[in-house]
């Protein structure tokens, strides 16, 4: 038994590190479910797509930091394409993004060069992130510390942008579409926009990812918008009660995504489910952490009425 907890201990950091890169992609779902208000499935094409233009610009002799930014760009692109099809074309917004996402798995082969996967080399390229820098490397390079500095720039970014005109504007259009149009809100441009904002920050935690694991492979985005739902709905349940400050609430997405990993990866080491049931245990902890507010308010809230009820 001892060893057993030993190994859950052992395997604790690398679920935090995953979570931590998979928060950065929860922070792109959040921008679309939580403050444009759209069901956006393209990131679970853009979940590929900024992996594979990081890791192709890497092996053909570009850095880290300029493979990275070209991925950011590559997930804006196809927000913009998602964005173009939902506004001026008047697809639904989920509907587009499913065009976008069949779209881009091809675009994703094309980008590989035709292969399914690519791997990229530790020894010969520097990574900003890796699975064997975990533990036993100083803490500027450990994976856990880089990913977190780069949540707390991009949520200070975020939290920046969002207080300018042009984000009030995009939180304004999620809040209520036709008083913003009423106010001279331009409701196209802004759902653009942030659809291209998301996609970009999507695929840049794609480009993490494909560093950390040390390849990308066409089917990695494959549920990631399941994954985003999880840590958005669980940051929200555990944490969303706390403060209402808008980075905070960036932050608690982010921790949301850790818990999903951790919790992952405890169900994994009691044996309850195996590897090949990943999805299923996906589906099953999203769909836990989106009834308990219902719960919550229909029986907790029923039982403390009933209460007062009795003591008056």
């Amino acid at each position: 038994m001892g060893l057993e907890i030993s190994s859950l201990i052992n395997a604790l950091p690398g679920a935090c590190a995953q979570g931590l890169i998979w928060g950065i992609m929860a922070i792109g779902v959040y921008i679309t479910y939580k403050i444009l208000d759209l069901a956006d499935l393209t990131v679970d094409g853009t979940m590929c797509t900024g992996g594979a233009v990081c890791i192709v610009m890497m092996t053909t002799g570009h850095s880290v930091g300029v493979s990275m930014f070209w991925a950011f760009l590559a997930g804006m692109a196809a927000g913009l394409v998602t964005g173009f099809l939902h506004t001026a074309m008047g697809i639904p917004a989920i509907l587009a993004g499913i065009l976008t996402q069949l779209s881009l798995y091809s675009i994703n082969l094309r980008i590989l060069g035709g292969k399914a996967n690519q791997a990229i080399s530790l020894e010969k390229y520097d990574l900003l992130v890796s699975l064997r820098w975990i533990r036993g490397v100083p803490f500027y390079q450990n994976t856990i510390f880089v990913a977190a500095v780069a949540i707390v720039i991009l949520v200070a970014i975020l939290y920046w942008f969002f207080g300018t005109e042009l984000g009030c504007s995009v939180r304004a259009t999620g809040s209520n579409p036709n008083m913003s149009r009423a106010q001279g809100i331009n409701t196209d441009f802004t759902k653009i926009l942030g659809l291209m904002l998301s996609n970009g920050i999507v695929a840049l935690s794609s480009a993490f990812l494909a560093q950390y694991n040390g390849f990308v492979d066409i089917n990695m985005g494959r549920g990631a918008i399941v994954v985003g739902l999880a840590a958005v709905i669980i940051g929200e349940v555990v944490l969303g009660r706390i403060h209402g400050n808008f980075a905070f609430r960036l932050l608690a997405v982010a921790f949301g995504a850790i818990v999903y990993y951790v919790v992952m990866q405890i169900v994994m080491w009691l044996g309850l489910l195996s590897t090949n049931d990943n999805k299923l245990l996906s589906a099953i902890i999203v769909a836990v952490f989106l009834a308990i507010p219902y719960l919550k308010e229909k029986y907790f809230r029923k039982a403390a009425g009933k209460g007062d009820a009795q003591n008056a």
